[in-house]
């Protein structure tokens, strides 16, 4: 068997992993690459494999770093199944066709330029028409679910916690005779952050592929950049000024508006202030985002939940505005009220954002602050970086508003929620490969687990390869999926948690039915059908995933190959 290591390995964009074993390819993921202009260019180099030949894609969350350019390989032959999870598929959606369209437009605002100059025109990396071809191919499978991808190759997604629907991949490989298992980590979560789960922990594998972003950082306290948001905005609205917020529109966003809704129902002290501010989600893409969240309660954390059985609804708040339309986005620039808005691209490379930063960045009663990954190249690092000026759509622009960076926010794990996942392996893998994060990060980790783990990482540099012998070493499957046995009281707490839903499933129709008098709007209505919807789909899932011989042969435990309760 062999891994080669196709994007993400020299940065944290681009993730894409060959696996090959035998007969079959598959895809790890397959990102586009994200920064400046030669990170541009790297998306329209050839594959570093024949997309015709592979067999299928395993595709961890739907941020495009992560799945950017699966219309490109649609669109240079691939014909085969992408796997994700159904919370995953519906993000893919949006967030593909997003991306075919920038390409669209930005591939007709540089021929309109190339035309005027005599050069040749370009052809956009993909359209938003491939975008949407490429939808054909996805398929949503569940958490915990054990899918046969082929004969000799089986998956299961644990939840990552990163974003809805990320998901941790063990994969189990067969090669003659033998199988082995690998553990690919996609981008881990923060533990204890609000609406998503912690992430999952893995108990054995013979390989794994781990993600280091933060490597070599700390994150602050979560609690700490909560209310640092919160002075922050108090501080600019009393002088004046806007609060523009570069945010990824999947995750971010969503736990922004949660906190903000945090922020009107818990600071009293804040109140007179905090009421006469305008939240604005100005960004299509995290409007829709938003109601696929909503869509997907029933992967939200217990707290969450909690929210939701109360009958509030975590995602929403009285001074909450959605902007769809490019001239709701221009008139924020010109209406001079203090506001908040929250706009994509996160990194500031691509979207309004660019337009609410032309009109900020040179007010210094304004404050940017950044809740999120910069990575090197990016407009979003630059400005964390202290430049002096920028130029935005041909003209400069002189940086003078308050910039702050609150990395408690940040969704990805820092160097301890890292050690803490690798540090749950029962038995240590084969081999460990560092991927996903700058040079000194995955350096700094590998030298942290050396010191403190006795444990030797390779730390990934390039479209490398690696040979993977099964015979090298004990094999932890063994040529079976072998796991730790449950007890007849877990089975009991199980059956219990099944009762629990159900109770669950009652009152939140009876708070449904509470709802729904004579003077409901027509949005309510449309969440309260979602959430039927939804119950309908939960239903149906437990249906057909527990079966009557499960739920009654006690003298029978179900296996699992995860530790289920993250610590």
């Amino acid at each position: 068997m062999k891994i080669k290591f196709c994007g993400a390995s020299s940065g944290v964009t681009g993730s894409c992993h060959l696996i090959e074993s035998g007969t079959h390819k598959i895809l790890l993921d397959c990102g586009q690459f994200q920064g400046g202009k030669p990170e541009d260019l790297m998306n329209y180099e050839p594959f570093p494999f024949e997309p015709a030949e592979i067999e299928c894609v395993v595709l961890s969350h739907a941020h495009i770093d992560h799945c950017g350019r699966l219309p490109l390989l649609v669109k240079r032959g691939f014909t085969g199944q992408i796997y994700c999870t159904d919370a995953t598929a519906d993000l893919l959606d949006i967030m593909l066709k997003d991306s075919g369209y920038i390409h669209e437009k930005e591939a007709e605002w540089q021929n309109r330029k190339n035309e005027r100059a005599g050069r040749e025109l370009i052809e956009p990396l993909y359209t938003y028409e491939d975008a949407a071809a490429t939808m054909q191919y996805v398929t949503p499978v569940r958490y915990d679910q054990l899918i046969e991808i082929n004969p000799e190759m089986r998956i299961v997604f644990n939840d990552a916690g990163h974003i809805l629907g990320s998901a941790i991949t063990e994969l189990w490989v067969k090669e003659d005779g033998r199988e082995a298992k690998i553990v690919f980590s996609g981008d881990l979560g923060m533990a204890n952050r609000p609406i998503l789960r912690d992430p999952v922990y893995i108990k054995k594998a013979d390989y794994v592929i781990m993600e280091t972003t933060y490597g070599n950082r700390l994150h602050p306290e979560n609690g700490n950049s909560v209310r640092g948001l919160l002075d922050i905005v108090v501080d600019t609205i009393n002088r004046g000024g806007n609060v523009i917020i570069p945010s990824f529109a999947v995750g971010r966003t969503q736990e922004l508006i949660y906190e903000f809704n945090n922020f009107y129902n818990s600071h009293e002290d804040y109140r007179e202030t905090l009421d006469k501010v305008t939240i604005y989600i100005d960004s299509p893409m995290a409007t829709s985002a938003t109601e696929i969240f909503r869509r997907n309660a029933q992967v939200f954390d217990e707290e969450t939940r909690d929210f939701i059985l109360k009958g509030d609804d975590p995602l929403d708040f009285k001074n909450l505005r959605f902007t769809r339309s490019s001239e709701e986005s221009r008139q924020l620039n010109f209406d001079s009220t203090p506001k908040v808005i929250i706009s994509a691209s996160g990194m500031c490379e691509a979207g309004r954002i660019r337009h609410h930063l032309k009109h900020n960045l040179w007010n210094a009663r304004n404050s940017i602050v950044f809740v999120g990954y910069q990575a090197e190249g990016t407009l979003g690092r630059a400005l964390l970086d202290g430049v002096e000026t920028v130029t935005l759509f041909g003209e400069e622009i002189q940086v003078r508003a308050e910039i702050h960076n609150l990395e408690g926010f940040s969704g990805h794990a820092d160097q301890n929620g890292l050690f803490a996942w690798i540090s749950h392996f029962v038995k240590r893998p084969q081999q460990l490969f560092l991927v996903h994060g700058e040079q000194e990060s995955k350096e700094a980790f590998a030298e942290l687990l050396h010191e403190k783990l006795g444990m030797d990482a390779i730390v990934v540099q390039g479209n490398s390869e690696y040979e993977l012998d099964f015979n090298a070493g004990n094999i932890v499957t063994g040529g079976a999926v072998q796991t730790d046995s449950v007890s007849i009281d877990e089975i009991r707490k199980m059956r219990k948690s099944i009762s629990d839903i159900h109770n669950e499933m009652e009152h939140i129709l009876y708070n449904a039915n509470l709802a729904i008098g004579p003077e409901v709007s027509a949005a309510k209505m449309i969440r309260i059908r979602n959430m039927i919807q939804e119950l309908e789909k939960a239903t149906i899932g437990l249906g057909t995933a527990v079966t009557t011989d499960q739920l009654t042969a006690e003298e029978e435990p179900f296996e699992s190959e995860t530790d289920r309760k993250p610590e």
